[in-house]
């Protein structure tokens, strides 16, 4: 009878050296095997959920230079290692099949779209913010000097976090950008 009450969880943890009852779970040379997915991670790399304007930490574990998993930073005072639903799925966000990698793009007047590289679109827009600014660019005002564009503005959402709102701000300020703002319940 007492060798059958031993092998019974709640008891072999009372009397055993397992006071925690870590291994009181059923296990098998195929449990034991396992390992997390980020136990071989090269890095692991801070973040904010890109949902909504919390700001939920997370931990984005990257391996050969491609994302692997992402999970709730229990270090972010916000969170504190949580993630609600849509902010545990964010891992689909780089690794997920309807991931685009290419810029559907219609030409001024066009009716059709069509395909761009990344890379064409990045220069496209870095040419179009040069000629913006060049466009609107103001030495003086009323006889005062101003050295400022109304070609650009930028308005932030809810998604940016104090830091990319610094660099923004500082980014824009740069440009020479007076109509900077940050909206976060956008």
């Amino acid at each position: 009878m007492a060798s059958r009450l031993s092998s019974w969880p709640a008891i072999r943890q009372m009397v055993g050296g397992d006071h925690s009852g870590r291994g009181a779970a059923v296990r098998s040379p195929a449990t034991d095997r396992l390992r997390p997915r980020t136990a071989d991670a090269d890095a692991i790399v801070k973040s904010i959920c890109p949902y909504c304007a919390v700001g939920c930490g997370q931990n984005v574990y990257v391996r050969d230079g491609a994302v692997v998993q992402i999970e709730g930073d229990p270090d972010s005072p916000i969170s504190r290692g949580r993630l609600c639903p849509k902010g545990s799925a964010s891992l689909q966000l780089t690794t997920g099949t309807a991931r685009e990698y290419r810029v559907r793009y219609r030409r001024p007047h066009g009716t059709d779209w069509e395909d761009l590289p990344l890379e064409t679109a990045m220069d496209m827009i870095a040419d179009r913010v040069i000629e913006s600014r060049r466009r609107g660019w103001q030495w003086e005002v009323d006889g005062k000097k101003v050295r400022r564009t109304l070609g650009l503005a930028h308005l932030g959402g809810a998604t940016l976090d104090n830091e990319e709102n610094y660099l923004l701000k500082k980014l824009y300020t740069a440009l020479g950008a007076i109509q900077i703002e940050n909206q976060a319940r956008i």
